[in-house]
């Protein structure tokens, strides 16, 4: 092991500069670790070293961020500040963002064959049949463990949130989506977004039904038909007293309220007094 001495500080301030025996110069980083060495702090240094041993190179935070982890997820396993990790993820994000939009734009495959429209397309209709909003969903995408991309749909639905996925494959055509669990079978499904049958609506129950007639309903008459049905009735038969008179033309007497002639109010025909009743006038006058 050779021995270095310090020859001083270099110009950016950062690094100091050392040399050995025969002239050769070496540059240390001025960080912290070299500061608690130089002061013999051990437990500070051993702290140090866990620290730098957690840290994540840039190639590993990026693939950690293409295979699905968020930013969120890197700086927890790692230990590093978020801001630091995001500065290597950002251009992984953009990648991953732009495989979504491709993947929409990709073409189920069914059992017949690869679909006319397109999954973002297929996955609309299939929204507005069943009531949910394509501006409440989410799209993502990353590469699994075999390099293919997986596209990620998210949407709400009541207290739960539902995902589909899908693996897609470009190509010179805008490339084809296969699903790959239950939710994105049923959303690329031609029946799915089929409005469910309703039911036929109930009649309702007429008011002139059996149970709601009344007996003047039934016998076909109204409440004004008494006075009627009283004035047409047959009149009681003569009194002796009447058959008694002898036969002389009676002097005419005004109409009987049963008469043609007489209506009362409404305009129908009145009802005979008792006397006429009693002396066997008709209706007719005589």
């Amino acid at each position: 092991m050779r021995e270095i001495h310090v020859i001083g500080l270099a110009s950016d301030g950062k690094h100091i500069v050392c040399a050995d025996s025969s002239g050769e110069k070496f540059r240390l980083p001025a960080d912290e670790k070299l500061r608690a060495a130089a002061r013999g702090d051990a437990a500070r240094l051993g702290q140090i070293e866990i620290e730098m041993d957690s840290l994540m190179r840039p190639r590993e935070i990026q693939a950690r961020i293409r295979s699905g982890a968020s930013i969120e997820q890197v700086a927890k396993e790692s230990g590093m500040p978020a801001s630091k990790v995001e500065r290597y993820a950002h251009p992984v994000l953009l990648e991953r963002s732009r495989a979504a939009e491709l993947a929409q734009l990709g073409h189920p495959l069914r059992a017949d064959g690869p679909a006319v429209l397109t999954l973002v397309e297929i996955v609309g209709l299939a929204f507005r049949g069943r009531g949910h909003s394509m501006d409440q969903a989410e799209w993502d995408a990353w590469r699994d463990e075999d390099n293919h991309w997986i596209a990620q749909l998210t949407w709400p639905a009541g207290r739960t949130t539902n995902t589909a996925h899908w693996r897609f494959q470009p190509d010179a055509h805008g490339g084809s989506v296969t699903p790959l669990d239950d939710a994105a079978s049923e959303l690329i499904d031609p029946d799915f977004g089929r409005q469910l049958r309703g039911l036929a609506p109930v009649v309702a129950a007429e008011e002139d039904s059996p149970s709601q007639q009344t007996l003047d309903d039934y016998y076909g008459v109204d409440a004004d038909s008494d006075t009627e049905t009283t004035a047409e009735q047959p009149e009681p038969a003569e009194t002796p007293a009447a058959q008694a008179e002898p036969e002389t033309e009676p002097t005419r007497p005004k109409p009987a309220p049963g008469h043609a002639n007489a209506k009362d109010k409404r305009g129908k025909p009145a009802m005979p007094s008792w006397e006429d009743v009693l002396l066997g006038v008709r209706s007719n006058g005589r």
